[in-house]
């Protein structure tokens, strides 16, 4: 028989009973020891002892999250305000008289309340107020709290009269009471009057989850070591989840190779499968069973979605409760759930052995959702897994959305999609995904092959689609007359893209502002390589203009790039580097990774580099231009011979120099020649012939490229002459230079120079020296030093029978002010390095001259400090230097730097 208790026992037996007769159960009240395995997180028990200064502490999240073990580690670290009284919930505590005499028997046991002062419940089903009323009392006298943890509450957490009564003592035990509940679920206290006062501390389930490191612990106390990938890897397929950690290092111990056991590793058929179906799915009424497996083909979960794919009407319903329940279902916002990823992927292989073939037809019902929902980029994979390729084409196609396969966040996502596509997909819209990944993919003949054959098959008239079929021809045709270098097919086809375009609706057009963006940027392209440098610039600067979201980033990228390469060979240099540090800006600012953005900026910072003389800028940034995965561009590939032909010429290797350009001449580029590049190309190998004493050569290579010359030709052309002394000849070269047609300083330096030159030539020096004094004020503001580094030795005569010529301009060279080294006396010249520098000396000297320490040094050159140290010892003996200054400023005396 039950043994009756009532309020007014003060001794209680030494062997406790429920309402209901049974005995109590003593293992309810034992705090649970910790594996050996466990991993202690500071993080967390720092918030448990922060929480417990309040009222009340939740600590919420689904099965195998590691709540309990938290807590109990937390309470053996002593970090409680006050002695712990523990108790594990169990199912039959729904009574609220049970429920009672378990807390009042804990509170006992852990030497906290006489239940006999208090009284015990009397009926299963129901407590005395007055008992609960006393309970308050006795706990709000307490000169120090009592800690109440309240394990597994979720099992009475339906139950709304022990809520309510929980409610009432926490709140009349005052500072007393110190509630920590332990719960799957939210239980039904007024949460939200405690966390408007900021009386609630919530741990959850996202707090709960393992990070890398703390899962790199675990698995180091398993005796598991995988690398930070690995770890990395692990944890986000288990989404942090505790129970899945343990029980994929568990399963992964026996293996040879850890890391790639649990790379390959089948969730579904292993103990983490049966944990989760057990504890969470067999849980689940029918109908909810049947929801989670079908939508664990989702990467995302809408009510309507789900629908859709049970054929119900209830999911809505059904997903708040799972998710309430913390059952592997979670929240996203704006009505979407996501299920945990292991807990999906062991849905997907449960639903595959229940109902085998079903998952194709899953996938082509969420397709078609998800397309009428305006969720093409949502869509089109669930097209591809339902085997529906030519739908899949179709919507992509008739969504406007080819660009996004070449530009935007999604393009390489989108592209591993159709890399998928079968050869038996047909259809136009199937071949115009394909001609634009080889496109994409810089394939150019395949890529005009599957082009060819979508035009074809484009049907005749306005009907549904055909507007974006062509369109989407037409596009594809701009960027393939780019690649060929052919700026009259580009313009024919972008003013095809104009035309197709009046047939589609503008708001479906204004969704896409990639199209434009890239057909401008094509186009300019093209134009540029053809030379039409203004209409170029005009494509190119609107093409900026556009919209300034992730899908554009990548052609306002190159269009600024671009920009920066006209500006240059138009002669300005400081307008060309402020575009490409813009062009550079705006890849960063936009997360472009290094591997997507075109080499074109450096190759202009490159050029305005050389031009400054600051050659090792200059060879940096070419090294960052070879880098991109453009130079089969060929403009890309194209500026960095040149380029490095250039610097190879202004360090004294003409001959270096003049082969790297004949390799160029006897390769070009595929496609129609590029003027402009045939123009540097001449302009450089003169140049090279001229510093290697071979005038005549340097004037025949000219003389092959005076096509339609401009003035830059026009110069080269003038210093040929003058090197075969041939002043006449060279004064006519120069009077037919256009005047005021937009030259930019860099052009108007190097005719000033040539025109000085001439003069002094021909035997008037007034005229040689007032044209010098223009160069050098058109030349300070821009800082060119090459142009009259390249100039010859008749400019150092001149400044050293003029030296008030340069008085003023300490931004050039040293020699230029009037003397040069051997000049300077005795007293002043440096003494020669007693032996050369080593390279890495060098690299270290150069770094020394940047101001940067000795630590800083070292890491740049992944050197150890000690390493560097002995460096500079040997730099110090060399240079006949005992401090950094001194060694700098020798080394710049030597011309070391």
């Amino acid at each position: 028989m039950p043994r009756p208790t009532t309020g007014g026992h003060p001794d209680p037996p030494s062997e406790a009973f429920a309402p209901n007769g049974d005995p109590v159960l003593a293992a309810r009240f034992s705090v649970p020891g910790l594996p050996q395995t466990f991993v202690r997180r500071p993080r967390l028990t720092e918030r448990l002892t922060q929480g417990v200064r309040g009222p009340l502490t939740l600590v919420n999240g689904p099965a195998g999250a590691g709540k309990t073990l938290l807590v109990a580690d937390w309470i053996a670290q002593g970090h409680a305000p006050g002695p712990p009284a523990w108790l594990t919930v169990a199912a039959e505590d729904n009574g609220p008289g049970v429920f009672w005499t378990y807390v009042l028997e804990s509170l006992r046991r852990h030497g906290l309340a006489a239940r006999g002062d208090i009284g015990s419940p009397a009926q299963p089903g129901e407590v005395d107020h007055s008992l609960l009323t006393r309970l308050a009392a006795e706990l709000s006298a307490r000169a120090e709290p009592v800690v109440l943890v309240l394990d597994e509450f979720d099992r009475v957490g339906t139950s709304a009269a022990v809520a309510g009564e929980l409610q009432f003592v926490l709140r009349h035990a005052g500072d007393g009471l110190r509630l920590l509940i332990i719960s799957r679920t939210e239980p039904l206290l007024p949460l939200h009057r405690y966390r408007a006062a900021g009386e609630a501390t919530d741990i959850r389930g996202a707090d709960l989850a393992f990070r890398p490191e703390e899962t790199a612990e675990l698995l180091d106390r398993h005796g598991m070591h995988l690398s930070d990938d690995g770890t990395r890897a692990l944890t986000e397929r288990t989404a942090g989840w505790a129970a899945g950690l343990r029980l994929c290092t568990l399963a992964a111990q026996g293996s040879d190779d850890p890391e790639a056991f649990l790379k390959d590793f089948e969730a579904g058929r292993s103990t983490l499968a049966d944990f989760l179906l057990a504890e969470v799915l067999d849980t689940q009424p029918a109908e909810t069973q049947n929801l989670l497996l079908r939508t664990s083909v989702l990467e995302q979960i809408h009510p309507g979605l789900a629908n859709a794919l049970t054929g119900g009407d209830d999911a809505e319903a059904i997903l708040a409760g799972l998710e309430r329940a913390n059952a592997f279902v979670e929240s996203i916002g704006h009505s979407w759930y996501r299920l945990h990823p292991l807990f999906a992927e062991i849905l997907r292989v449960h639903l595959r052995v229940r109902d085998p073939g079903l998952e194709a037809e899953l996938h082509r019902r969420a397709a078609r959702w998800l397309s009428r929902a305006g969720q093409l980029a949502e869509a089109l994979p669930h097209a591809a897994d339902a085997g529906d390729w030519e739908q899949a084409a179709t919507w992509f196609v008739d969504g406007l959305a080819i660009g996004r396969l070449l530009t935007g966040l999604d393009s390489e996502h989108l592209d591993a999609l159709f890399s998928r596509m079968p050869p038996d997909a047909s259809g136009p819209a199937a071949d115009l995904v394909r001609a634009a990944r080889e496109l994409a993919h810089h394939d150019l003949e395949r890529g005009l092959g599957h082009l060819d054959r979508a035009e074809r098959a484009v049907p005749e008239g306005d009907g549904p689609g055909t507007p974006a079929l062509r369109l989407s021809c037409a596009l594809l045709r701009v960027l393939a007359a780019r690649m060929t270098g052919s700026a009259d097919r580009a313009e024919a086809a972008a003013d095809d893209v104009t035309a197709a375009g009046h047939g589609i609706p503008a708001e479906n057009l204004a969704r896409h502002p990639e199209l434009p963006a890239l057909v401008l940027t094509d186009l300019g392209s093209a134009q540029l390589w053809a030379g039409r440098l203004d209409a170029a610039r005009s494509s190119l600067a609107d093409a900026v203009k556009a919209d300034g979201g992730p899908d554009t980033a990548l052609p306002r990228h190159e269009c600024l790039s671009r920009l920066a390469l006209i500006d240059f060979l138009n002669g300005w240099p400081g307008r060309a580097e402020s575009h490409a540090r813009e062009a550079l800006a705006e890849a960063e600012r936009s997360g472009l990774p290094p591997d997507a953005s075109t080499g074109t900026a450096q190759l202009v910072l490159a050029a305005v580099a050389i031009d400054h003389d600051d050659l090792e800028a200059a060879r940096t940034r070419l090294d960052h231009a070879a880098s991109a995965t453009l130079p089969r561009d060929p403009l890309v590939s194209a500026g960095l011979t040149l380029l490095r032909s250039r610097l190879l010429l202004a360090r004294g290797h003409p001959r270096a120099a003049l082969r790297l350009l004949e390799e160029q001449r006897r390769c070009p580029t595929p496609g129609e020649p590029s003027p402009w590049v045939n123009d540097r190309t001449a302009l450089t190998m003169a140049a090279a012939y001229l510093a290697d004493g071979r005038a005549q050569a340097a004037r025949e290579v000219l003389q092959e490229a005076m096509g339609t010359p401009g003035p830059e030709n026009v110069i080269a052309a003038a210093r040929a002459h003058l090197a075969t002394g041939d002043g006449e000849a060279a004064q006519d070269l120069l009077d037919t230079l256009p005047v005021g047609q937009g030259e930019g300083p860099a052009i108007t330096v190097r005719a000033l120079l040539a025109r000085a030159q001439t003069a002094d030539a021909l035997g008037d020096p007034a005229e040689a020296q007032r044209l010098v004094a223009r160069a050098l004020a058109v030349a300070r503001p821009e800082r060119l030093r090459r142009p009259f580094l390249e100039s010859g030795p008749w400019l150092r005569r001149l400044t050293r029978r003029r030296p008030e010529l340069t008085r003023g301009h300490d931004w050039l060279p040293e020699w230029l002010a009037g003397h040069t080294p051997a000049e300077h006396t005795a007293e002043a010249s440096p003494a020669p390095v007693t032996e050369p520098l080593s390279r890495r000396e060098q690299e270290v000297l150069e770094r020394l001259a940047q101001m940067m320490s000795t630590e800083e040094i070292a890491a740049d050159l992944y050197l150890s400090v000690n390493t560097v140290k002995t460096h500079l010892k040997s730099l110090y003996r060399k240079l006949s230097a005992s401090r950094r200054g001194e060694a700098v400023r020798r080394a710049r005396e030597l011309h070391l730097l």
